[in-house]
């Protein structure tokens, strides 16, 4: 265990095959920490859908359009948190199994997207039709998009590192 948290280091030296796959795999972890944050809003959502269809609600629109709008937005947002969590648990195991460079890539890049929209949001809550994000919601966003940004990094690292070691141990 002690190995694989040093692996997931993006500082620590890699040596051998054993560390760089071990860094490698430090992008699948980061993968799966998005995949419980998503099971974890999914679990909120179906708890508390009068909450989701209030901060929906309260977006500016207050007529029975809007009160169903809201219903619907509050389902969707179940249906696409839920699919996305399963979608990022595939990409996981593939990860796992076979770490690939460009999934790492395509995940810096996703948590960058996310890191702006995060950080955004305190900007657009005056906004009309913005749904207001409490504050420690956001910081907690950032927080873990930042694991998840370290963690992706350091796996493309010891990817690097497996290919260069590969192909020494091939010559």
């Amino acid at each position: 265990m002690s190995d694989m948290i040093k692996a997931m280091n993006p500082t620590a030296p890699i040596t051998t095959e054993a560390e760089a796959e071990a860094a490698a795999r430090s992008s699948a972890i980061s993968i799966f920490i998005g995949v419980i944050v998503g099971i974890i809003s999914v679990i909120w959502l179906i708890t508390n859908p009068q909450d989701v269809t209030a901060a929906l609600a309260e977006s500016g629109m207050d007529s029975e359009a809007a009160a169903a709008g809201a219903a619907m937005g509050a389902q969707l947002a179940l249906w696409s948190t839920a699919g996305l969590a399963v979608i990022q648990l595939i990409f996981g195991f593939v990860q796992w199994k076979n770490p690939k460079k460009f999934i790492a890539i395509l995940f810096i890049v996703l948590i960058v997207l996310g890191l702006l929209s995060s950080l955004a949001a305190p900007l657009m809550a005056g906004m009309p039709g913005a749904v207001a994000v409490p504050l420690w919601q956001t910081v907690l966003s950032v927080v873990i998009l930042i694991v998840q940004l370290v963690l992706h990094f350091a796996g493309l690292r010891g990817m690097n590192k497996l290919d260069a070691l590969q192909m020494n141990a091939a010559r």
